[in-house]
């Protein structure tokens, strides 16, 4: 059984498209579409003037980035582990997405024992529907039709 799986990445949200096939490549191979939401926190941008803290007129708060940063990161980090875990019998895997998300996702498979080295191919592509994605998977893996 061969399982091809392409991935659009951002840090909103996954989407996932599996092809799988019981036999030979000759064979009609099933589609399967999967959407995963991300819980990663956006980045916040401070408003405050510029100054030496406890003038009158400089910044009234204090931010915390590391806290906040750091709890992006756990989030990030949780959000990859859902990823990974719906691809995890995956043969081969093509990751797409703006941005630096779909690095970061590869790093974090290619740390993952089980599916190190299936990732085939990184591409830098902008937002795309669902019918896209499908569209360009199969074009990556040369299949025609799939269920």
């Amino acid at each position: 059984m061969s399982i091809y799986i392409g991935i659009w990445i951002d840090r909103r949200k996954a989407h996932i498209v599996s092809l799988s096939s019981k036999k030979a490549p000759e064979d009609r191979y099933k589609q399967a579409v999967d959407t995963i939401a991300s819980e990663v926190e956006p980045r916040q941008r401070l408003s405050g003037g510029s100054g030496v803290r406890g003038t009158p007129w400089g910044p009234q708060d204090v931010s915390v980035d590391s806290k906040s940063a750091a709890r992006r990161k756990e989030q990030l980090k949780a959000y990859f582990d859902a990823v990974i875990k719906s691809v995890k019998g995956a043969d081969r895997i093509l990751i797409m997405g703006p941005g630096e998300t779909k690095n970061q996702l590869k790093k974090a498979i290619d740390r993952t024992k089980a599916l190190s080295g299936r990732v085939i191919m990184v591409e830098t592509t902008d937002k795309m529907t669902d019918r896209q994605i499908a569209a360009r998977v199969r074009d990556f893996y040369e299949i025609e039709e799939a269920d």
